[in-house]
């Protein structure tokens, strides 16, 4: 009785450890058991990484590089703006002959034999006039094909897994799938890619504020331009196809693709869905 007296202390501490160390490694296993919670925004297959506007992200991963200061650059002079300005039944007649113009515009097949130079001046605005988007015009045909197999492999996947049944289903009705053959018929494919930042020619990085949203404005002049000419094209996003195109087209990692847009004249058998716009009255409100 008087040694179990004398090593009950010691019984105890030990048991304590035993439970102790039990305890931890239940932890343990449920931290590393547990699967990851899966977000309603995780789920949203259309909403592909290379798209997402990240000045601040790529602003915080790259707080150690050589970034230029704002104060090292010089002031911008300002000039004298006078545009024209037009009486009023002028500007109705314009806005009315541009309506026209653009509610023309689909995404058409395009014919091959066609000729013609691209002349890209984009005038859009951009945040803090960075201007953050580069324009790949691709009109090689071994190029364009490598072009079409990228697409066309990720956008099977798109369509049998990661699209989903509602998505596919609404598309139908537009009668597209993963084949891409206008890639290859297409005299010329412009690629757009956004710059998450600049790179100055003394190697230091610039911030590209709103960088995503400026190249959007400029894709959609440039489809007015397009359309103004005569020219068409098909609008596509290249799901998951970003940084393979980047690599074939030897792009920096500081560009992601954003916008495809093959370019020619209309097939001479083109048809287009019969698409009616919504009234003015359902997209804008008067306050």
């Amino acid at each position: 009785m008087a040694l179990l007296s004398v090593l009950t202390p010691v019984l105890a501490a030990v048991l304590c450890l035993v439970i102790g160390y039990m305890l931890v490694k239940s932890r343990e296993t449920e931290t590393t058991s547990t699967p990851p919670v899966t977000t309603k925004a995780d789920l949203r297959p259309w909403v592909d990484q290379d798209l997402q506007d990240d000045t601040e992200v790529t602003a915080r991963e790259d707080e150690d590089g050589d970034w230029v200061d704002s104060n090292e650059e010089e002031d911008i002079p300002h000039v004298p703006y006078s545009p024209p300005r037009y009486p009023k039944e002028t500007m109705l007649e314009r806005s009315k002959d541009f309506y026209t113009l653009m509610n023309q515009r689909r995404s058409v097949p395009i014919h091959q034999h066609v000729q013609f130079r691209l002349l890209l001046i984009c005038t859009a605005p951009s945040g803090a006039h960075t201007e953050p988007w580069t324009f790949v015009v691709v009109s090689d045909a071994e190029t364009k094909h490598q072009i079409r197999l990228i697409v066309e492999e990720e956008e099977e996947v798109n369509y049998r897994q990661r699209m989903g049944d509602k998505w596919v289903h609404d598309l139908a009705k537009l009668r597209t799938n993963w084949v891409k053959e206008y890639l290859d018929v297409a005299p010329y494919l412009v690629l757009i890619f956004k710059q998450t930042y600049g790179i100055l020619p003394n190697g230091k990085k610039k911030t590209h504020y709103y960088n995503e949203i400026s190249v959007s404005i400029s894709c959609g002049i440039l489809l007015a331009a397009l359309q103004n000419v005569g020219l068409v094209t098909v609008t596509s996003t290249p799901l998951n196809c970003g940084p393979q195109l980047r690599l074939l087209l030897k792009r920096p990692a500081n560009e992601k693709l954003l916008m495809l847009l093959p370019v020619g004249y209309p097939a001479s058998d083109a048809t287009v869905p019969d698409l009616k716009r919504k009234p003015l009255n359902e997209i804008m409100v008067h306050v």
